[in-house]
């Protein structure tokens, strides 16, 4: 059987289990006889996330697929085989002192279905096991109709702190600030030409007194800044920046930060799913039972700091991967997720599980996110547009929503793991590829020393060394190079 993977354009792509071509005029795969293949044939056509057999395909037959699934034109395609990527001299005009370039594989994860509408995600990460537990989590929550999200309006805080107030009277200060507003909005609106024109720029301010901190009493001003469809830490900053001298005046104290936040709590998203306990039936298990451990197991996270830490780094093991892949701040992503996971005075859980009256999961998540699709990294790195383009966003928000649901589904698959068989079990066979990798294998030799490590139950660098020196024919151990 022939699974035809050509794109229903003029121009098509010839692939096989190991090339891309741009040139022929046809592109197919040969394959057995399988189902799958029709399946696979018709979720293109659909665009349907839910890509049959998808996992099983080579490095190069996915891409293919992701070709023609996404609509990638030849430079495009180029850049998915690092053709065209970030070269030296782009590194350079980005960061100081620049001698190189970082890869790091490009994953794809399937099944997500938000808000009606069928999504492949780009993940750039190195750890195995994110992108098939984004997937499988996806594949559980798509049995109950998927994600549904919801992001609020881009809106940034920028910060001015103020200290040395006349007699420490912060009361009278704040009230100067107050009754300044709309001339201090009006100052911070007028830094920024286009936002304004987008519907953007200041919005509101907020004065936040602290009367005991380490060097006495002082006043943070925030100014609520629309940033439209950036990020937007550029734009806060000069607005901070521009009405600093007038809070001074205002005030009679003196200005010393004038930074954003990456604690942008204006600027939350929010995915839900709800997954029927019957899909989540596992090697006899009932699936209500399994519901009741998820809901119990998270329920350590909401009290327990040491436990939440790891809960939340294990949603944000999805999230980063997709920020990364679209050119933005993961370090402000992950920093403005941990403070607001701690806004109550004590660390927890960024997620919520319960079950509903009829004893079906459901799971929420609700965090900052602080993501563009223009300026910074999302314009500057080659890639960073075509992951934007798989995904399909269109705003900000929108973008915002895929990842929140993205977070949702990679907790969910752990939380899941870790209560069945554990979540070594999964991992560890997945991370054996890597171990060969480690140990000196070539990229034609991984799988098969992966498949022995995984027979064997014996998924140690050590044993993926010995395994190497059998299958080249050499004496057990470590291979030397030479």
């Amino acid at each position: 059987m022939t699974l035809h993977l050509a794109r229903p354009t003029a121009q098509r792509r010839t692939m096989t289990t190991t090339t891309v071509s741009t040139r022929a005029p046809a592109a197919t795969l040969s394959t057995p006889p399988n189902p799958t293949t029709a399946s696979l044939e018709r979720a293109i056509e659909d665009r349907s996330s839910r890509l049959p057999g998808f996992h099983r395909l080579s490095a190069r037959a996915r891409q293919a697929v992701l070709v023609r699934w996404a609509g990638l034109d030849e430079a495009e395609t180029a850049l998915l085989g690092g053709t065209g990527a970030l070269t030296l001299e782009r590194a350079d005009a980005m960061i100081e002192n620049a001698a190189g370039v970082f890869g790091l594989p490009l994953g794809i994860a399937t099944n997500f279905r938000i808000d009606g509408r069928d999504v492949l995600v780009p993940m750039a990460v190195e750890e195995p096991s994110v992108v098939a537990a984004a997937s499988f989590g996806a594949l559980l929550a798509r049995a109950g109709g998927g994600f549904t999200t919801s992001a609020d309006a881009p809106v940034m805080i920028g910060q001015v702190q103020l200290l040395d107030l006349p007699d420490d009277d912060l009361d009278r200060a704040a009230a100067r600030i107050l009754a300044a507003r709309d001339g201090i909005l009006d100052v911070a609106h007028r830094q920024s030409e286009t936002l304004p024109r987008l519907g953007g720029g200041a919005k509101d301010l907020v004065v936040r007194p602290f009367r005991d901190t380490p060097v006495g009493p002082m006043l943070v001003v925030h100014i609520h800044y629309d940033t439209r469809d950036a990020m937007g830490a550029n734009a806060v900053n000069t607005a901070c920046e521009a009405v600093a001298p007038l809070l001074a005046e205002v005030t009679g104290g003196r200005v010393l930060l004038r930074i954003l936040s990456n604690l942008a709590t204006e600027r939350r998203a929010t995915a839900r799913c709800r997954i029927p306990a019957a899909a989540l039936a596992r090697d006899g298990r009932d699936g209500h039972e399994v519901a009741q451990r998820i809901v119990e197991a998270n329920a350590l996270a909401v009290v327990d700091p040491w436990r939440a830490a790891t809960h939340n780094k294990g949603i944000l093991n999805g999230i980063d991967p997709v920020v990364i892949a679209t050119g933005n701040d993961w370090r402000g992503v992950e920093a403005g997720a941990h403070a607001f996971a701690a806004r109550d005075g004590r660390y927890g859980s960024l997620t919520d599980w319960h079950l509903d009256a009829s004893g079906d999961l459901e799971g929420s998540l609700e965090l900052p996110l602080a993501v563009g699709i223009v300026g910074g990294g999302t314009r500057a790195h080659p890639q960073a547009a075509l992951g934007l383009k798989i995904i399909g966003a269109e705003s900000a928000q929108g973008l915002a929503r895929v990842i929140a649901a993205v977070g949702l589904a990679q907790n969910l698959s752990a939380l899941r793991a870790l209560v069945c068989e554990g979540i070594q079990d999964g991992h560890m066979a997945l991370h054996a590829r890597q171990l060969a990798l480690s140990a000196g294998a070539e990229t034609h030799e991984a799988e098969a020393v992966a498949m022995v490590l995984v027979a064997e139950g014996a998924i140690r660098a050590g044993r993926a060394a010995e395994v190497l020196g059998e299958l080249r024919g050499g004496i057990s151990g470590r291979p030397t190079s030479g």
